[in-house]
């Protein structure tokens, strides 16, 4: 939507888009823009959190922004402004420093209907647009325009002016310099960044900055007349409330001496909490083990690390794991199915779309290789790591995480033998793989060393029983045994 102010500009605003699967709302976790900036179309102006996913939002059109329309760390409903942008006729940006009540001839401004819709997750978008912030020669000016802002502002206060317009957008130009997160952590503890001493280059405001500014002020260092007005000291609390973002970036740290750290239970985390509730208590699970012998595997992956053909692409024993699942679902193919309740249907599913359960900050995430059952090994292997580096970089989408299958998640990273998984919802199957160690082991009738892990199966009862269960951990078994078996069975 368009709107026409007295002054001659344009505002045009940018709701809250759905960024995937029908989901209803998001949380702002940080702002890249503040009001006064310059936005091209493209750019990524915030970055907000789903029950699914982070992703970063781009503005779809031109201009200078003209209002934040909710703080970070504000939940906001699909559809609702999120922020306000001043746009000139034709679509071109105003400059900050032009004059307010410019004219406004020209063409229409551009169409934002089925011709233009915006991209959320990363695809269609010039990868050089994508930029957070103004390059140095930008920022500088920036600067110098807050300065001369700052100047005309006095100027006005004294009697040397009279126009409130210059005098507003004076004050607007004025404002702290501070990076996102630096913002949360004042809004955090309380403190006006009007009053914070900047120390950083160019008159940036630092996290040090705003740690000083909380600490108590000694009776005898008064503040000056311009802080005088400024919000009380807040009091002491017993501990450090952990902003949204906390559990992601691992910025916040508890105040010294604090005995609790309470986090709120939103976005990922939630969403992986109802989940796993929700699986646990409708599908009745069943867990069967089989601890097997991979010396074989182990020198196989040695070998394509050396293969040409997969030069390039990551393997690990992950790969030939995930590629022996994907054998003995062709071999057993009801276990690739789903429970439809309200139906009361079993659904088979015709594809296999392998899920990868993958730790992050945010929590456990699953993505998923579409069509994984007819992907080549080195297209597997692609894919793999692929996905694993999206998931550690926070940028998996919600799409990405949608439709799995059957799921695969690798305990063995942490060091433990095995697990009893929780099933995935809507899936029925998932295998946890433990760690590999050398483990004495009779081998041709002698006890040798041998590299083994332990394998567990979860399933859901109603869909799988014990026999199709057994098959399908026994042929991964095998597979992982003899790798053979991958060119054989296959």
């Amino acid at each position: 939507m368009t709107t026409d102010t007295s002054n001659g500009a344009r505002v045009r605003e940018f709701k809250m888009p759905d960024v995937g699967e029908g989901l209803t709302e998001a949380e702002i976790l940080k702002w890249y823009v503040q009001p006064g900036d310059t936005v091209t179309d493209g750019q990524v102006v915030c970055e907000v959190e789903t029950a699914k996913a982070a992703v970063e939002l781009p503005i779809p059109f031109d201009g200078v922004v003209h209002e934040l329309r909710f703080p970070e760390g504000t939940t906001v409903d699909v559809g609702e402004v999120i922020i306000a942008v001043d746009v000139a006729p034709g679509g071109e940006a105003p400059s900050a420093s032009a004059p307010a009540a410019e004219p406004a001839p020209g063409p229409s401004e551009p169409a934002t209907g089925s011709g233009r819709q915006p991209v959320l997750v990363g695809y269609g978008v010039a990868e050089t647009s994508t930029k957070r912030r103004a390059r140095k020669g930008d920022a500088a000016a920036a600067r110098t325009a807050a300065a001369t802002a700052a100047a005309a502002v006095q100027g006005e206060l004294n009697g040397h002016g009279s126009g409130s317009g210059s005098v507003a957008t004076a004050v607007r130009e004025s404002r702290p310099l501070a990076k996102p997160p630096v913002r949360k952590l004042a809004k955090d503890l309380g403190i006006d960044l009007a009053t914070v001493v900047p120390t950083g280059a160019g008159g940036i405001i630092t996290r040090e900055d705003v740690h000083a500014a909380a600490r108590p002020v000694p009776a005898q260092a008064q503040p000056t007349p311009v802080a005088a007005a400024a919000p009380a000291e807040p009091a002491p609390v017993a501990y450090a409330p952990a902003p949204a973002a906390a559990p992601v970036s691992g910025e916040e740290q508890p105040l010294a001496g604090a005995r609790e750290t309470r986090i709120p239970v939103k976005g990922v985390r939630k969403a992986i909490a109802q989940a796993m509730v929700g699986s646990a208590f409708t599908a009745p699970h069943v867990t069967e083990f089989v601890t097997v012998d991979v010396t074989r595997t182990m020198k196989l992956v040695a070998e394509l690390k050396e293969d040409k053909d997969l030069a390039g692409v990551r393997v690990n024993p992950l790969l030939i794991i995930a590629k022996a699942f994907l054998v003995a679902i062709r071999r057993n193919p009801d276990i690739n199915a789903a429970w439809d309740e309200a139906n009361q249907e079993i659904v088979r599913k015709h594809y296999v779309n392998l899920g990868i359960a993958a730790a992050t900050p945010r929590g456990l995430i699953v993505p998923n290789i579409k069509d994984a059952h007819d992907k080549t090994l080195p297209e597997l292997a692609a894919a793999l790591g692929e996905l694993v580096a999206t998931a550690r970089d926070g940028k998996t989408s919600p799409a990405a995480m949608a439709g799995g299958t059957v799921t695969i998640t690798n305990v063995g990273v942490f060091g433990v033998d095995t697990g009893t998984p929780i099933l995935n919802p809507g899936e029925s199957a998932i295998l946890a793989v433990g760690a590999i160690k050398l483990q004495p082991w009779v081998h041709k009738g002698k006890v040798k060393p041998r590299q083994v892990t332990t394998l567990a199966l979860s399933f859901d009862h109603r869909l799988v029983d014990g026999e199709l269960g057994s098959k399908v951990l026994a042929d991964v078994a095998a597979i992982l045994e003899q790798p053979k078996r991958l060119i054989t069975w296959a």
